[in-house]
């Protein structure tokens, strides 16, 4: 019988060490290394014998590989599609991660009993009757859908074999577990030989597996950082419990753009695909009121209208407050310095609290000047006017600079009937016979004059 071999990884990071010691050299975190079993069988292919009949790969010029397109699983859900690229790709492993409760697994098993292809969905954390309530709430008939409770990967292969799937989600890839490593559930050894067995079944029969993975209290996914080399996509679904909308993003995509972004709204029949976001990020307030400003931003290849709202007050404590939510706070704080030192605000002994609606997170330096005209309109309490929408990053100097793709951004605006946007007198504007009036400015001075 072969000797027992251990060693020593760290639970947050992954590392490997050859000894017990108390401080992580990786991570700097202290008490996480945990010794755990590594010795392993010869044999560990996903499919008997699969791995003696199949030939070494040869080598091959570049000019004769086949550059074909390669055709994609149509999940019958845009935003998922959009996120993707164009779909699912045959044979990859896509990771999907979020915080508990968000919808994970809501909508994968949605696009489960959408797909008119055969599905395989392994759940180690939920009961079939669990999951067959959700169904019938989401989607009540379904003939393609299989669900399977197990968490031993060879027991998985076993009914994957049998059923030959067209698709194979696991939720989630914590809680699996193989006979190769003989350490806990969840533990770094076990995410990552589970994980390798997945990839070699896709890569050799083509399949696509989507993983569910959990995610730390810093938002990152659990597990070694090696499982999101591993993996050929990364995807987050977020959100706040507190709003309906939920955002789904892509960190790392092989075959795609890692820019787009899907958004979902969380209904008791399921998530809803939201194929117009600006509608719903803007408020339908008829009344006139003052720190609210429009901003015109891009996400991947969608325009999006957004709506920023800021509060301008006299400070009660000797220092100030500065707070933005969505919004990064140094950057509010440069843009506040710019104010008062190129336009002459006072705005040093006051408050200033800034929220973009929606739930959402911007980082497109394209919204500085309708955070600042917010700003002002809170300040000096004066609303501004319908209709108005600002798309333009202020530099330091308080010079209004161009922005990338602002005839998308333009188009956007004027398709949901904004009547005048301001943008950087710099910026190259194609578009003609427009019905939307754009204000070219140069300097934040400008701005102030035309709106208040």
């Amino acid at each position: 019988m072969a000797k027992t071999k251990t060693a020593f990884f760290c639970q947050n990071c992954g590392t490997q060490y050859p000894k017990w010691i108390g401080q992580c050299s990786s991570c700097k975190q202290w008490n996480t290394i945990v010794e755990e079993v590594v010795q392993k069988e010869d044999k560990k292919a996903w499919k008997s014998g699969s791995t003696s009949t199949k030939k070494a790969s040869a080598p091959l010029r570049i000019s004769e590989i086949s550059n074909e397109k390669e055709l994609r699983l149509d999940t019958q859900d845009q935003e998922f599609n959009r996120v993707l690229g164009g779909g699912i790709v045959p044979g990859s492993l896509i990771l999907l991660g979020g915080e508990p409760g968000i919808g994970k697994s809501t909508l994968l098993l949605q696009i489960a009993l959408k797909l008119a292809y055969k599905t395989l969905y392994v759940s180690g954390e939920e009961s079939q009757k669990q999951i067959k309530m959700r169904a019938d709430r989401i989607h009540p008939n379904s003939e393609n859908c299989f669900i399977l409770t197990e968490t031993k990967t060879q027991n998985i292969f076993q009914q994957i074999g049998a059923l030959e799937p067209d698709l194979v989600v696991i939720d989630s890839i914590q809680t699996l577990h193989t006979d190769y490593i003989e350490s806990a559930a969840g533990s770094i050894s076990q995410i990552r030989e589970c994980t390798a067995e997945l990839i070699k079944f896709a890569k050799e029969s083509s399949t696509p597996v989507i993983l569910v993975g959990h995610i730390t209290k810093d938002g990152t996914i659990a597990g070694p950082k090696i499982l999101e080399h591993m993996v050929d996509t990364v995807l987050q679904f977020e959100g706040d419990r507190n709003y309906v909308y939920r955002i789904l993003r892509s960190l790392k995509n092989r075959f795609g753009s890692t820019a787009e972004l899907g958004i979902y709204e969380m209904q008791g029949s399921g998530l809803r695909e939201v194929n117009n976001p600006s509608e719903v990020l803007i408020s339908k307030n008829d009344q006139d009121l003052s720190g609210t400003a429009i901003a015109a931003t891009v996400e991947g290849m969608r325009p999006l209208l957004i709506e920023i709202q800021a509060l301008v007050s006299t400070a009660v404590y000797g220092t100030p407050q500065r707070s933005a939510t969505g919004f990064n706070a140094k950057r509010l704080n440069m843009l506040l310095a710019v104010l008062e030192k190129r336009a002459g605000f006072k705005l040093a002994a006051k408050d200033v609290f800034l929220n973009i609606t929606g739930g959402i997170s911007v980082d497109d330096p394209a919204i500085d000047l309708a955070v600042l005209a917010a700003i002002l309109s809170s300040n000096a309490d004066i609303p501004i006017e319908k209709g108005v929408c600002f798309a333009a990053e202020v530099g330091l100097a308080g010079e209004i600079r161009p922005v990338q793709r602002v005839d998308q951004r333009i188009l956007e605006a004027e398709k949901l009937g904004f009547i005048q946007i301001y943008v950087s007198k710099s910026n190259k504007i194609g578009l003609k016979n427009t019905s939307i009036q754009i204000q070219l400015v140069s300097k934040i001075e400008d701005v102030v004059t035309s709106l208040f």
